[in-house]
């Protein structure tokens, strides 16, 4: 599916990313593997009520905003103007699903919010590890890097995984 390919890391991801001040590699492939990696899942390890691209909870939403974006207003404000002006109002977990920018900065904070140590941008058993730790709680880690190990080398039509010795 191509969304989950260069046209998702040019035109959203890397647009997402600058529009918050960064310029990172391994954050890209980070943020391409999850969405790719999301789309794959299936029960148990998939959230019954993910939303869009990244299958963000509205839990876990409320939690970014609540627990960790309203004691950085700079950064809330950055992020609020991914947001369309009105519906984010009215019903802000659809724009999880309807504007990929936003979903975009959200996933970041989940990974932001957790202090997650970004490996080499390609290491992929490393990007792995971070998503199982951060969108994949309480799972099989083993499953869960398999599937974005797979999931992220089917996006980027890449047959062989950088894989940490």
């Amino acid at each position: 599916m191509s969304i989950y390919n260069t046209d998702l890391n040019k035109m959203v991801i890397q647009h997402t990313l600058k529009t918050l001040g960064i310029c990172s590699k391994a954050i890209e492939n980070l943020l391409l593997g999850t969405a790719a990696a999301q789309a794959r899942l299936a029960p148990p390890l998939k959230k019954p009520n993910g939303i869009g691209a990244y299958g963000i909870d509205k839990e876990t939403h409320c939690s970014i905003w609540d627990d960790y974006l309203a004691f950085d207003s700079d950064l809330a404000s950055t992020i609020r103007g991914l947001a369309s002006q009105h519906e984010f109002l009215k019903n802000p977990h659809i724009e999880l699903a309807t504007n990929l920018a936003y979903a975009t900065a959200i996933a970041w904070m989940i990974y932001k919010r957790n202090d997650v140590i970004l490996p080499h941008p390609d290491n992929i058993e490393g990007l792995a590890q971070c998503w199982a730790e951060c969108f994949v709680k309480n799972s099989d880690t083993k499953k869960a890097k398999l599937t974005f190990i797979d999931a992220y080398l089917e996006s980027t039509n890449n047959s062989s995984p950088n894989i940490a010795a």
